[in-house]
């Protein structure tokens, strides 16, 4: 085909390509235009993921109730925090149950004492009960685990086992109480060197073995990143698995769009693969909270 045969359909090709990223960037604007620090801007409510805000990190210099505040002004419709105790849990309630924002999960059982040890199962087995009270206080569904630190003396598979089999004497409890206990696998390669669970293959083999719908993955994919990689494919492998979702960039844990990771990609993914819980934004703001809160608008677009 001659230059000038071929010019016509190249410059139908240009214009159609130009058209369609004009159609794309329309809706990135129109998913982002509210996600300025304006009065009345939402830019919490994204089209497609219910994100839970991390009230540890969001607004650190604000009084925890404040926080609150913020996210409801912003329009996210869940939060999600760390340890219970020294919290006011009837002021938190109150004022969550005032803005209609739900508590996603919150730490049940931390770093210490570690559930891989046996002898730490009884005062697992009680702290959960406790934690189950505050729970419902909160209406909130989720308990987040923490394997712990290497036991001195254990393998890695002993210590998972004695994982499974301490998540197996709280899964009464969890079942009872009809909240669901989140395992959460770590990254030894930056943040937790010298942890006894990594990676959500891991995770995954250790809640099968509990074989209870009350005791599930929490998939911190900042965490398996650097863990495993290969996203996607490790939630389609678990899906099974997953109680729960939390995401960060890498390196740096901040907000989509500042590492290595396509969230649009991954959360596409998650979507298609039926998940409609929240997804908690345990990440640092690069900048401030209205520009992380514009970054995390644009990753929940495809």
């Amino acid at each position: 085909m001659s230059s000038a045969g071929f010019q016509p359909s190249r410059r139908g090709f240009v214009a159609a390509s130009a058209a369609a990223i004009g159609v794309c960037a329309q809706g990135v604007t129109a998913a982002t235009s509210q996600a300025d620090d304006q009065p009345g801007a939402k830019p919490g409510r994204t089209p497609h993921t219910r994100f839970a805000v991390n009230l540890e990190i969001w607004w650190r210099s604000l009084p925890l109730l404040q926080r609150v505040e913020k996210v409801a002004e912003y329009g996210y419709p869940a939060v999600e925090f760390w340890p219970f105790e020294n919290k006011d849990i009837p002021a938190l309630a109150k004022a969550c149950a005032q803005h209609q924002i739900e508590v996603a999960q919150f730490t049940g059982w931390g770093f210490t004492p570690h559930l891989n040890d046996p002898k730490n199962h009884d005062a697992f087995v009680k702290k959960i009960t406790e934690a189950c009270q505050v729970a419902h206080q909160l209406q909130c569904r989720r308990l987040c685990i923490v394997g712990g630190n290497v036991t001195k003396g254990l393998t890695t598979e002993q210590m998972h086992a004695n994982i499974a089999e301490g998540l197996k004497r709280a899964a009464d409890v969890a079942e009872k109480e009809k909240v669901t206990l989140i395992l959460e696998p770590m990254n030894g390669r930056k943040d937790h060197p010298g942890h006894s669970l990594y990676g959500s293959e891991a995770g995954v083999r250790i809640t099968r073995q509990v074989g209870s719908q009350y005791v599930k993955v929490l998939f911190d994919l900042y965490h398996n990143q650097l863990a495993e990689g290969d996203l996607c494919g490790h939630l389609r492998e678990g899906y099974d698995q997953l109680g729960y979702v939390q995401i960060a960039d890498t390196p740096g844990r901040k907000e989509p769009g500042t590492g290595e990771i396509f969230y649009p990609r991954v959360l596409r993914e998650l979507y298609e693969l039926g998940y409609r819980g929240p997804v908690g934004l345990e990440l640092w703001c690069s900048k401030d909270e209205a520009t992380a809160a514009a970054a995390v608008a644009r990753a929940d677009v495809w």
